[in-house]
């Protein structure tokens, strides 16, 4: 439940618990100093009978009081200041040939190596040459398809070793260089289509686990987008023991309670994994906000970048992007239908549901060939 600070016992748990929730939605002064300061300020703890709580830092000011020069209330907080230089140095990243020295983007940042290396990984989760690293095999991904050679398009993109980039890239790509840049020719996909609770299903997989699990209501659409994704690569339809991985998807669907333990071969950029990483932290029956995901990757600003990384997810049910939710709590959209989102969310929330008697949950499984 999101707390308001309405009240001056609210706002004075607030100060006591230096809760960075509430900077910027009130200020406090301390009449035995002079100072007024932010709600989380790391500075003494005042005693009650001498704090006073003001709407803005403005206000503050009108009453006679002065910045603290720790927290520094009357600059944007901490949290934005330190959002806006990280954007700057990510920045000049990407307009960068060369990955540029983490000694020059700590000085354009006014900051120590140090400290700006823990800034840095605090607000994207990566380290700085992590990031750079991640933003250059975004390039190959972009650049492999129309380069003369695989070397080419790995030196173009600024690694500086195709050996370092060769290394990386069944998990940057899901597949060999050579094989992402034919578009997945010669890499074998195995699929089935079956029938759930919630219309037709189409699970795929390579040998490192499911990459694809598309819902909707023509399996023969489904497997023809499966195409589309993996234009080049081979699609077969899997065996037996694929099918098995089906009928499991099939009876989360039908009982997500249980659980759902599949490998899985999760292929995107670097921020869209972490979105998902993310995503399958969320227990079944709760839900979160792209706000409230984007706050916990410390990237408050970028609720709209969790929203397309949600759209582009192509795991649907093991990739949870259906307890996603606005704000508000109201449904947003959702790419395989708005009404099995709702579903979903309804078993979820629902967890002792059960099976109709002499149903498996696993589902009628029927092997489609492309």
């Amino acid at each position: 439940m999101t707390v308001l600070f309405d009240a001056d016992a609210e706002r004075w748990e607030a100060v006591i618990r230096r809760d960075p929730a509430a900077d910027g939605v009130f200020f406090y002064s301390v009449a035995t100093t002079g100072v007024f300061c932010r709600p989380s300020c790391g500075a003494r703890q005042a005693r009650r009978e001498h704090v006073a709580f003001h709407q803005s830092a403005a206000e503050a000011e009108r009453a006679g009081f002065r910045p603290c020069r720790r927290c520094r209330p009357s600059d944007a907080p901490l949290a934005e200041r330190h959002a806006a230089l990280v954007v700057e140095a990510c920045r000049a990243i990407d307009a960068a040939e060369d990955a540029p020295e983490l000694g020059a983007l700590a000085a354009a940042a006014s900051m120590s190596r140090f400290h700006f290396h823990r800034v840095f990984k605090h607000v994207t989760g990566l380290t700085p040459r992590a990031y750079a690293a991640a933003r250059r095999a975004e390039r190959v991904r972009r650049a492999l398809p129309q380069s003369a050679s695989v070397t080419a398009a790995v030196y173009a993109a600024g690694f500086e070793s195709s050996a370092r980039f060769y290394a990386a890239a069944p998990e940057l790509l899901g597949m060999s260089p050579s094989s992402y840049r034919r578009g997945g020719a010669g890499e074998r996909i195995g699929f089935a289509a079956g029938e759930c609770a919630l219309g037709a299903i189409v699970v795929a997989g390579t040998d490192r686990g499911v990459c694809a699990i598309f819902l909707g209501d023509d399996p023969d659409r489904l497997v023809g987008e499966l195409q589309e994704r993996f234009p080049r690569a081979k699609l077969a339809p899997g065996g037996p023991a694929f099918e098995q991985w089906v009928a499991r998807v099939i009876g989360f669907v039908d009982a997500p309670g249980a659980g759902l333990d599949l490998p899985l071969d999760v292929r995107g950029t670097a921020f869209q994994q972490r979105v998902w990483r993310a995503l399958m932290e969320i227990p079944a029956g709760s839900t979160a906000s792209y706000t409230e995901i984007a706050a916990r990757l410390g990237m408050p600003q970028s609720a709209r970048a969790v929203a397309r990384a949600c759209a582009a997810n192509p795991l649907a049910v093991a990739i949870p992007c259906h307890r996603i939710v606005r704000r508000d709590g109201g449904l947003s959209g959702y790419r395989w239908g708005v009404e099995r989102k709702r579903a979903l969310l309804a078993r979820e929330a629902d967890r002792s549901a059960r099976r109709p008697a002499g149903d498996s949950g696993a589902g009628v499984v029927r092997v489609r060939r492309p």
